[in-house]
């Protein structure tokens, strides 16, 4: 990757193992085009995405043992596509989204690193609607509820693209965030059920992450 530094990791996921090209360190941030600043992305955030944080390793496990048959699923804020590459290697119908304008090349590099075919990407800024995606029948994503304003956002998305039976499968490590996110889903007729017990860190201790599950069923007329 020009202008970065990489490492691979192993990453064993229900007894199997990912191989996953990630950035080397926290510190990295190389914006000759000014593509960072087209995507509204600030250096101190910049290199987030190119870490395999223990949120998504949750996401990841989960996605490894939950129902996905015959489901459309659409994955947020994918980052390096840990969660995406379980999805593909069971065979799901998966499309992993990001914002951050390398997180395409990790994603493809990252399949061919684990012999799976490419994985379907949109580049999917929260904010801004696209009429072309379509709706899905389960929506993921690790510690997306970052920042305040974004489980508004997310809230939004899922109106625009989850289907009238539908599920959004989170993890978060507790930011904070959940009320007002939670009220929101509420109101779409989405009801709660939480699992908890990961830390924001490698210990296996317990934390204040929670792995969130929201679900609607439609209205029959």
């Amino acid at each position: 990757m020009p202008g970065y530094t990489t490492r691979v990791l192993t990453i064993a996921v229900n007894g199997h193992d990912f191989r996953i090209r990630a950035l080397s360190d926290l510190q990295q941030f190389a914006d000759p085009t000014g593509r960072a600043e087209r995507a509204g992305i600030h250096s101190s955030l910049w290199s987030l995405f190119g870490q395999v944080w223990p949120a998504g390793r949750v996401l990841a496990e989960a996605m490894s043992r939950y129902d996905v048959a015959g489901k459309r699923i659409l994955e947020l804020g994918c980052g390096l596509g840990l969660s995406s590459l379980v999805l593909a290697h069971r065979g799901a119908d998966v499309v992993a989204s990001d914002h951050h304008p390398l997180a395409e090349s990790f994603l493809a590099y990252n399949a061919g690193l684990n012999d799976l075919p490419a994985v379907h990407y949109r580049d999917l800024p929260w904010e801004m609607p696209d009429t072309s995606l379509g709706r899905f029948d389960l929506i993921i994503g690790s510690d997306v509820l970052y920042e305040r304003g974004h489980g508004m956002q997310i809230a939004a998305m899922m109106e625009r693209h989850a289907k009238p039976t539908a599920e959004l499968l989170l993890t978060d490590p507790g930011r904070g965030n959940l009320g007002g996110f939670s009220r929101a889903m509420a109101l779409q007729g989405y009801d709660a059920s939480e699992e908890g017990g990961f830390g924001d860190d490698e210990s296996t201790s317990p934390g204040r992450g929670r792995l969130l599950r929201y679900a609607r069923q439609a209205v029959q007329a």
